[in-house]
């Protein structure tokens, strides 16, 4: 199959038919750009304990059944139902003793003292819990009879051999690590990092430990660039500050494309006489865009060197922020090879404050968002609002998203889309259509609280981590929802 190039894309007229290079809307922009992001194939062994974060290059199967055996659940007493009558109350004598790892002192004759996580005996079918048990002189006595294999972890309840337990393109978690532990496997085959190169441009801008002039100013964007490839796991090349100079921009950017997967500028892609970065791209490269409908961030250039990407971003501080999570993070995270893609979530906010905006460009102010005492997010934008103005993104914790065709919000209380892009983000309360099975894990087990099982049209339902699971019939309810990501939220940018 032939590999399509840039400029067979934008000459397909079917294909191209609203292309615009000079105003292209940022939903379009990032469908463009996706044309080209194929995930990277060559992958790499690591010991599991190097693992957290990497992307998952084949499926791992089980090759043991986890539990391996059948053991208690519980402190207790293991005994055989069998033996039992169908009445209580009922006695039996303890006649052995079973710690985890150990082997049986005693028979299995009547009840046996067992350990959690010790092997339960041959021929018994049932833990009782030792709370649940009245004991005088070795013998215990109990009222309710339990069920078979009550208070047993199951051979294979967790993982049976052959199962899949990782899936190509998962980014491994903390739980994972355990997971593979638990299988006996060290060793993991996962993808390459990813290779970015960055660099930023202009004879005003000046890298720190140096004295600045008059017109001057420090180099801020690298070290946000920095901040934000380190989120994504990747292995970085900071290639510092070019002056404009075409002859030293071309050459950098010649290597940078050797070495790296994606290559990353800032300023010099805007129409000063000293932006070469278009020039530079068409001479040695492809160039798809250099401007989107977008604020802040209008001057944005996206193409390819050879095999790699290079996104061009603005030279203001907020707008090479706001260009990078909207365009590059996806970008890179979909050449990691992860799936599926993190999004950025988007919830919905109360405004606090009017927001002025002209339509025919999505705009992305920055705002502080936080969640009142009922659950109902609200958000205050700022009102310094420049794309020079990086404090304002220190002090924000959202983008407040205003589409194309938006214009000014006049009224307190509108509902507004707001971007969390700090990191992850599960809104607190999520309506159900309906709910009818029970909420499981293959790890944990959950239970319904504030509303009663199999009722409809419930007001409050919250999911938390119980010992049992429950089987649950709920329409039209809130539903809180508590996973690893709601515990440590990053929040901010």
């Amino acid at each position: 199959m032939k590999k399509i190039s840039l400029k067979d894309l934008v000459l397909d007229s079917p294909v191209a038919h609203d292309y615009d290079p000079n105003a292209m809307s940022v939903e379009r922009a990032k469908t463009w750009i996706s044309n080209f992001l194929n995930p990277i194939t060559d992958y790499e062994k690591i010991h599991i304990k190097d693992a957290l974060n990497r992307i998952v290059a084949e499926p791992v199967v089980a090759t043991m059944n986890v539990p391996n055996h059948n053991n208690s659940a519980m402190d207790g007493y293991a005994i055989n139902l069998n033996s039992l009558s169908d009445h209580g109350p009922f006695s039996l004598k303890v006649t052995g003793k079973l710690f985890a790892g150990n082997q049986l002192e005693g028979n299995t004759n009547e009840a046996v003292r067992i350990m959690t996580g010790a092997s339960i005996p041959l021929g018994l079918n049932a833990v009782i819990p030792q709370e649940y048990v009245e004991m005088n002189e070795g013998v215990i006595t109990f009222t309710t009879k339990p069920q078979v294999n009550q208070n047993i972890r199951r051979i294979g309840e967790d993982i049976k051999s052959g199962d899949i337990v990782l899936q190509k393109g998962r980014q491994i978690k903390p739980c994972d690590l355990g997971l593979l532990a638990s299988l006996g496997i060290d060793s993991i085959k996962v993808y390459r990092k990813i290779k970015v190169a960055f660099f930023s441009t202009g004879d005003e801008i000046i890298s720190l430990g140096h004295s600045i002039s008059h017109g001057q100013v420090y180099d801020s964007n690298r070290y946000s660039l920095i901040g934000l490839l380190k989120r994504l796991d990747v292995e970085i090349f900071d290639l510092g500050v070019i002056p404009d100079n075409k002859k030293m921009i071309e050459d950098v950017l010649r290597k940078a494309s050797d070495s790296a997967d994606v290559v990353i500028t800032t300023g010099g892609v805007s129409v000063g006489e000293a932006d070469y970065m278009k020039e530079i791209l068409k001479s040695i490269g492809e160039i798809l865009f250099w401007k989107i409908s977008i604020k802040p961030g209008r001057p944005l250039a996206y193409g390819k060197i050879g095999s790699t990407h290079y996104f061009g971003l603005p030279g203001n501080p907020v707008s090479t922020m706001v260009t990078f999570y909207q365009f590059v993070r996806e970008a890179i995270l979909t050449l990691s090879g992860q799936t599926p893609i993190p999004k950025i979530p988007l919830i919905k906010a109360k405004l606090l404050s009017p927001i002025k905006k002209i339509p025919g460009r999505t705009e992305f102010q920055r705002g502080i968002y936080e969640q009142d005492d009922e659950g109902i997010f609200k958000v205050n934008p700022l009102k310094d609002q420049g794309s020079g103005i990086l404090r304002s993104m220190s002090e924000a914790n959202c983008f407040i998203v205003l589409h194309e065709d938006a214009s000014n919000v006049d009224i307190t209380g509108y509902t507004a889309f707001v971007q969390n892009a700090g990191g992850a983000f599960t809104p607190a309360n999520t309506t159900l259509s309906a709910l009818t099975q029970n909420i499981t894990s293959p790890s944990y087990s959950w239970a319904i609280s504030g509303a009663t099982p199999t009722s409809s049209s419930a007001s409050s339902v919250v999911v938390t981590p119980t010992s049992s699971s429950t089987g649950v019939t709920v329409t039209g309810a809130v539903i809180a929802i508590f996973s690893e990501e709601s515990f440590c939220v990053k929040s901010g940018f």
